[in-house]
């Protein structure tokens, strides 16, 4: 990290640099964690004063762990690399090899024409001899009980494939167990120190007198207690991680079976299923290359090689969990699961790491901070205390010395030194809040949770907090803003206009068979025709080949039959770089015709000539100017313009060699235009509205479409994303190849304007995100392509899309939009700015009990050598504060004045001047009132000052303080409104929290009565501590006039904290100012 922080921190905080500060190099100072060093991460650690590693850190990233999965991949890719080696080294003399080979043929198994060894081992071992001995992946294909139309369908097949060739699943480590939990909670250092000084307290207590173990006991009952609860709280987190990570897991995969194409999960898939792959698909299992089309799969993942390997059939091999690179091709699953690379790999590596989030980090270090304030406080006041026990100036409750040398036992002094180390080392539990930044793993869950109800699927937990900071959307048009369900509604034939709705098309036989061999043959699609009487026609694909097969169809396209009367030569694959795909077909007649596909304007651009209706062909330079202005009347009306055109090439021109014919770049030129098809993409409902959210809430709404400038200008007005015709124009929309051209100073002016740009590519989008994020923006950016993917990387937050979007694209993202709605991406937008706030409603009343009970512990012990919160009392707080706190107040859900309000800075102070307000008056006024009853209770009361009557003091003191607490909770909720009872009554996890937290004691009833406890049950567990458990907590019972005062001392903060918001902050953050002392103390510990 860099010893002063960029000048898009400035940004960001919306604050000036303190100068003093410029030299300071906070480690938990870090504004992403994506794509964080491991040096970053390790510093921090370091940083951190910390009581229970294994629990403090659970939900980071396990540094050496990761380094030993690291160790793992690298041996496995070598076996690869091994394989690949050798086979490359055979290639040349690869005849000869399988001449002199001899290969076991294959032997039968379970009803197959092939054993799961054989197919197994010669996939892994990638043998050509073994494949053309048992006859090529044809006849494997066919001969072995894989027939060509796919698996059949119904269960009793797939559960026999099940059974021989084994599942697509392999072995997950368990998560950990429950008593797991509970013993990282028992390694927290001061608990230990408090149970070994229970213990002594125990066995001297016994020794002299009945009930001497009482304290012991009642120490190890709150510390137990305390255990039980925080390895429940945090078991339930890890389970909700596990299945959140299930879910990431659970791809979708397209293939075909009885003949038609169906979309099933990862697992499903079995040995012999048939696997169409497209730019960006994951190949889900090993197997072999059926057919394919210049196929370019990149093996990184397995290899750790970022060179792309092509496939054809002298390399027909594919291995699972390799990703599409380019081309297309049909394979054959030969293994699964743990019988392929990929299943040994994440069979050993399958236990998560953890991630460690950048509010996480920075948490760590208000924890730290306070931590150090608590140790010192700690410090001081077992000095005081053992100082005044010594030299004879504590007294018992009856007013005799507590400590008289040569007359006080052994056992006595120890025991009473044994109260006062444990009175010392539970401030310090208090003090140090280890739950902290466990708060932040807490309230993620329940967002990501709750995010997945809402169709977004968090792949990365900071991605839930940095949305919170964005700043600007860069959205994709096609099925975000719009519905993807596209439809043809105008098209152009020649110069004729035709209505896409009428069934068949009146035109010359030659304009007709062109025009279906281009549709039919030019398609990554298909359709299925079911032989059944009355059954539909299933027509599969994207949308934009579903929509041209749909009317292909109606103008009386037979897909089967036109497939049939020509062979596929080559196929120039589309994506969105080109903008175009295109196929070369060798027809019966011999004769080599070349079709291409995509946006109009530009297959427009190379076509000489124009079919008409009537067959014939004209020049298009005369008529140029109307398909020019056919294509913008409809761009207008948002639709999406397709054109289809073709040509004839001489086939001596065709490369013959398989070699030549992959590296053959398709002839685009000379053209002939058949059609221009417009298709209709509504948009969805509700998108305006979602869209002025995010303008209200001070977040930018940017579209990067592929589609023609008029089209993303129609759709934007559409959605609200250009106000009015007055925005139509540059510097609010520009096309992507004029951004590209810009210098960076016009790029840089031009970004902070841009609300379309349209016929951009991957590379202008990634532009403009680089740019956008150099001007100290928080982008977030949503993609579906394969070439969408650095984009998505570089962003803070890449959404990709759940239904459309590839798994590369998936692989890059930080967050999945399940139903590829931009609505979605606002309710993350809302989810994120929930996390944040709830971080500082726990943050404020934490500090608020920190400062409370450190002071009347301090100032009590300094003046009169006691503390009135004593060991089991101090835990029970503990309990409240740092475990059920966190999850009554991290449970929030999102309001709608989160989004009236702008992003929060990824740098902006956690604890506000609000904040610091609040705690404030809330802290002065319970130690105010405490210590006025520990040192004028016993008159104001009119108590004895005798043992019971100070032991009613100082249970009234506990009663009340543990109120205040229960009442501040209401007042941490909203930070900022004065109404803290706003949606109190939905938030049923709040009330219930709050109101049973003494029935959390109930272990049997801990997860059922946690949500259903009404609020009337909110003083519940505080009377029976009071009433029933006085010997383990040291009180007494209390009249019910001193449970009146204790009630109204509490529920006074409620006017107190509305009354405080009316009073104005400074603007320059004070945390500033407190933290210059902790950054001296952050900065020797690093020089150390």
């Amino acid at each position: 990290m860099s010893s002063s922080p960029p000048a898009a921190a400035d940004i960001e905080t919306g604050v000036v640099n303190d100068n003093d500060n410029d030299n300071f190099d906070d480690p938990f100072d870090i504004a992403t964690t994506k794509n964080a060093s491991t040096h970053t991460l390790r510093r921090w650690r370091q940083a951190a004063l910390v009581l229970n590693a294994s629990r403090r850190f659970r939900y980071t990233l396990d540094l050496r762990k990761n380094e030993d999965q690291e160790k793992r991949r690298r041996m496995i890719r070598s076996h690869a690399q091994v394989i690949r080696a050798a086979l490359l080294f055979k290639l040349a003399g690869q005849r000869a090899l399988v001449l002199e080979t001899t290969v076991a043929p294959p032997s039968p198994s379970g009803g197959y024409g092939i054993a799961l060894e054989q197919l197994v081992s010669m996939t892994r071992d990638h043998n050509i001899a073994a494949l053309l001995q048992y006859g090529g992946a044809s006849y494997i294909f066919i001969k072995h009980n894989f027939p060509s139309m796919g698996v059949p369908g119904d269960n009793n097949e797939l559960s026999d494939r099940k059974l021989v060739f084994g599942t697509n699943t392999y072995p997950v480590k368990e998560g950990r167990s429950f008593l797991r939990f509970i013993w990282e909670s028992l390694k927290d250092l001061t608990l230990i120190i408090l149970i070994v000084a229970a213990a002594v307290s125990l066995v001297l207590g016994i020794k002299t007198e009945a009930k001497g173990w009482y304290d012991g006991g009642s120490i190890t009952f709150a510390v137990l207690l305390v255990i039980f609860v925080t390895a429940t709280s945090d078991y339930r987190q890890s389970l909700q991680f596990q299945n959140l990570n299930a879910e990431k897991r659970n791809i979708q995969i397209e293939l075909t079976r009885g003949g038609r194409r169906k979309k099933v999960s990862i697992y499903d898939v079995v040995v012999g299923d048939v696997i169409p792959l497209n730019i960006g698909d994951q190949v889900p299992a090993d197997g072999l290359l059926i057919k394919g089309h210049s196929l370019a799969i990149d093996e990184s993942s397995m290899t750790g090689e970022s060179k792309i390997v092509h496939k054809d059939k002298k390399a027909p091999f594919l291995m699972s969990g390799c990703k599409v690179a380019d081309g297309a091709g049909t394979m054959l699953v030969t293994s699964v699961g743990i019988n392929t690379e990929w299943g040994l790999l994440m069979a050993s590596i399958s236990e998560d790491t953890g991630e460690e989030t950048p509010l996480q980090v920075r948490l760590n270090g208000v924890a730290t901070f306070i931590g150090i304030v608590g140790v010192s406080v700690a410090l001081l006041v077992l000095a005081v205390l053992l100082s005044r026990f010594f030299t004879g100036n504590s007294k018992k409750p009856d007013g005799s010395v507590q400590f008289v040398r040569g007359k006080t036992s052994a056992s006595e002094a120890i025991n009473d030194v044994i109260k006062i180390f444990t009175a010392a080392v539970t401030i310090v539990v208090v003090a140090v809040p280890e739950g902290l930044p466990l708060a932040v793993t807490l309230t993620l869950a329940y967002s990501m949770k709750k995010m997945m109800a809402d169709k977004a699927l968090v792949r990365r937990l900071s991605a839930c907090e940095t949305m919170g900071s964005a700043t600007t959307i860069c959205s994709d048009k096609t099925g975000t803003l719009t519905l993807n369900q596209m439809t043809v509604v105008e098209a152009y034939v020649g110069k004729k206009k035709t209505d896409p709705h009428e069934d068949g098309l009146q035109c010359h036989t030659s304009v007709a068979f062109l025009l279906n061999e281009g549709i039919a043959q030019n398609t990554t699609g298909s359709v299925f025709s079911s032989s059944k009487e009355g059954a539909c026609m299933e027509v599969s694909g994207s949308p934009t080949e579903k929509a041209v097969l749909q009317w292909g169809v109606k103008i009386g396209m037979n897909f089967d039959v036109v497939r049939s009367q020509s062979a596929l030569l080559y196929v120039s694959t589309f994506n969105s770089s080109k903008k175009r795909g295109g196929v070369a077909l060798q027809g019966d007649d011999s004769q080599v015709r070349i079709h291409w596909k995509g946006a109009a304007e530009i297959i427009l651009a190379s076509c000489k000539e124009y079919l008409d209706l009537d067959g014939s062909l004209h020049p298009i330079d005369k008529d140029m100017e109307y398909f020019k202005g056919a294509i913008k009347d409809m761009a207008t009306r948002s639709l999406r313009c397709v054109a289809i055109a073709c040509r004839n090439y001489d086939i001596d021109d065709v490369p013959v060699d398989e070699e030549q014919l992959t590296k053959w770049k398709l002839p685009e030129d000379d053209l002939i235009l058949l059609a221009i098809v417009g298709i209709k993409d509504p948009c969805r409902p509700g998108v305006k509205n979602a869209v002025k959210v995010c303008m209200d809430a001070g977040v930018k709404v940017r579209m990067v479409t592929g589609d023609n400038i008029q089209t993303a200008k129609a759709i934007a007005m559409e959605c609200g994303i250009l106000a009015s015709g007055e925005d139509a124009s540059e510097p609010f929309i520009i096309e992507g190849k004029t951004f590209h051209e810009y210098s960076e100073k016009e790029r840089e002016h031009a970004s902070k304007q841009i609300l379309v740009m349209g016929r951009s590519s991957p590379s202008h989008k990634l532009l403009l995100v680089q740019t956008l994020r150099k001007l100290g923006e928080v982008v977030a950016v949503t993609g579906d392509g394969t070439n969408d993917a650095p984009a998505l990387h570089e962003a803070d937050i890449g959404l990709a899309m759940g239904i459309q979007g590839t798994e590369v694209a998936k692989e890059s993202s930080d967050v999945i939009i399940l139903d590829d709605n931009f609505a979605s991406v606002v309710k993350v937008v809302r989810w994120g700015r929930s996390v944040y706030a709830n971080i500082q409603k726990f943050i404020q009343f934490q500090l608020t009990v920190n400062v409370a009970a450190l002071v009347i512990n301090v100032v009590a012990a300094v003046s009169s050598g006691e503390v009135p919160l004593n060991t089991v009392q101090l835990l029970w707080v503990n309990l409240i504060m740092d475990t059920l706190g966190a999850l009554a107040l991290a449970t929030e859900p999102p309001t709608d004045h989160l989004m009236h309000r702008s992003p929060v800075g990824r740098r902006e102070p956690l604890v506000t001047n609000n904040m610091w307000r609040n705690l404030i008056i809330q802290a002065l006024y319970q130690v105010a009132v405490l210590l006025v009853l520990n040192f004028r209770g016993t008159a104001i009361l009119n108590l004895k000052k005798d043992e019971r009557g100070n032991a009613v003091k100082n249970t009234l003191i506990f009663n009340t303080f543990v109120l205040c607490q229960i009442f501040n909770e209401f007042n941490a909720r909203k930070p900022e409104e004065v109404n803290v009872f706003s949606g109190v009554t939905k938030n049923h996890i709040f009330l219930g929290i709050v109101g049973t937290t003494f029935m959390l004691q109930v272990i049997t009833l801990l997860c059922k009565l946690q949500h259903r406890i009404q609020l009337v049950t909110l003083f519940m567990k505080q009377v029976m501590i009071i009433q029933f458990l006085g010997k383990f907590t040291s009180t007494v019972r209390l009249g019910w006039n001193l449970w009146v005062v204790s009630i109204v001392i509490g529920i006074f903060s409620w006017p107190l904290a509305m009354m405080g918001k009316l009073i104005p902050v400074p603007r320059t953050p004070l945390a500033r100012v407190f933290s210059k002392p902790y950054q001296r103390c952050i900065a020797s510990r690093n020089h150390r």
